[in-house]
């Protein structure tokens, strides 16, 4: 077989971009060596439709054998009994989230989610979103505080006669209070699903309230926090699990990613090490050491600081728009994404910076290192110098915590 040169050089351009620079994008984060082994091999060769032991093609007890792995691996990281399910098909978040409003629900029904710029997904409802196309989406926000209006959601399940709420963000730096919410449910007798993909690692190591005693679903993707392939999974209630299923397949999807979700099952193993709580526990002590250091240097934090992994900077103080910020941060040798905060009049125009540190506490980073990238956003963001000076620097520091050494 001929070398594709023009393809290899393009992955040694990716790879060297991720080693010399830092990464702040909270949804993202690095897999292990092993991860990649994994989802590299050759069981992306193999079609599956259906589930183990019901499959539309021969030749899947293998498959069979690892998605049962998946699953079980998934109920004992979050210490699910007997009476959860689930469902490590889905091919992203996106999809998880679409098959628990088309388990629960009707087209044109309501639900109840956070705005987009209060720190919701786009699939908790957003207008550009097949979710708030296909569904009657009401939004709730913030308070006064920056923190969640949970009364506000009460009233407006009231209001619409909502049948779902949805809790759970991407963008919200504070900790989620999913016992309030399965209280709401339950006063209201509507369904609670809990999207907890950005804080599922933080869960899972229990430095985070867990939803599951209050939710009867909740889903999540298996980047991020949890470290692993980019998938996703459904965990419900038992009695839900039947219809889980049959949206994901044959409802939305045919044969399941194999190499992914043997990679599920390596991301199940992996957190279930005792490795796996101090590196959640380091990524919340970065998160709070950088912001710490940020206000320092004189930045705007929505809500004032940080209980999980992310936090968002308000750039109008700095004179720069969120996208102006991004940019000027990526010359260092910084990514951080731009990011709707409360009071943006649309999500194209972001005033905000959304940055975290789940992939700088991967590569090794501590408490020292997020007081250096604290100085480094302050020179470009504050004082405006010239970022292209800071980019030895920084290229310098991400040589000392190689990815893959």
């Amino acid at each position: 077989m001929r070398k594709d040169t023009v393809l290899e050089k393009l992955i040694k351009a990716e790879l060297h971009r991720q080693e010399s620079s830092i990464n702040l994008i909270p949804s993202e984060n690095y897999v292990s060596r092993e991860m990649l082994a994994v989802v590299g091999s050759a069981l992306t060769n193999k079609y599956s439709e259906g589930y183990a032991g019901k499959r539309y093609y021969p030749g899947n007890a293998v498959y069979d054998a690892i998605e049962t792995l998946a699953q079980e691996r998934i109920k004992k990281m979050f210490r699910l009994g007997k009476d959860w399910h689930v469902n490590v098909q889905p091919h992203s978040g996106s999809s998880a989230n679409m098959a628990a409003y088309l388990a629960l629900m009707q087209p044109h029904e309501t639900f109840v989610g956070m705005a987009l710029a209060s720190g919701g997904h786009l699939t908790h409802g957003h207008r550009v979103s097949f979710t708030g196309r296909l569904f009657h989406a009401v939004q709730y926000g913030l308070d006064s505080e920056g923190v969640i209006d949970y009364a506000e959601a009460e009233r407006l399940i009231e209001t619409h006669k909502a049948k779902m709420i949805v809790s759970g963000a991407t963008s919200y730096p504070r900790t989620i209070d999913f016992s309030r919410f399965g209280k709401i449910a339950k006063k209201t007798g509507i369904y609670h699903m809990a999207d907890i993909s950005h804080i599922a690692g933080l869960v899972a190591a229990g430095l985070h309230p867990s939803p599951f005693p209050h939710a009867d679903i909740v889903t999540s993707t298996t980047h991020k926090t949890l470290r692993g392939p980019r998938g996703a999974f459904i965990a419900c209630r038992r009695d839900f699990a039947d219809r889980i299923d049959r949206v994901i397949f044959p409802g939305m999807q045919g044969g399941p990613h194999n190499h992914v979700t043997a990679g599920i099952a390596r991301m199940g193993f992996e957190g279930l090490l005792p490795t796996f709580k101090k590196y959640q526990t380091q990524i919340i002590k970065n998160a709070q050491a950088l912001a710490k250091v940020l206000i320092k240097e004189g930045f705007t934090l929505v809500s004032g600081g940080t209980d999980n992994h992310l936090m968002l900077i308000d750039c109008k103080g700095a004179g720069m728009t969120g996208m102006e910020a991004q940019d000027a941060l990526e010359v260092a040798g910084i990514t951080a994404n731009r990011n709707s905060i409360a009071g943006d009049a649309s999500p194209f125009y972001p005033t905000g910076i959304r940055l975290g540190t789940p992939a700088v506490t991967t590569r090794g980073m501590k408490e020292r290192e997020m007081a250096r990238i604290a100085s480094w956003m302050a020179r470009v963001i504050i004082v405006k110098e010239n970022p292209i000076k800071m980019r030895k620097e920084i290229a310098a520091l991400c040589a000392t915590f190689p990815i893959y050494s």
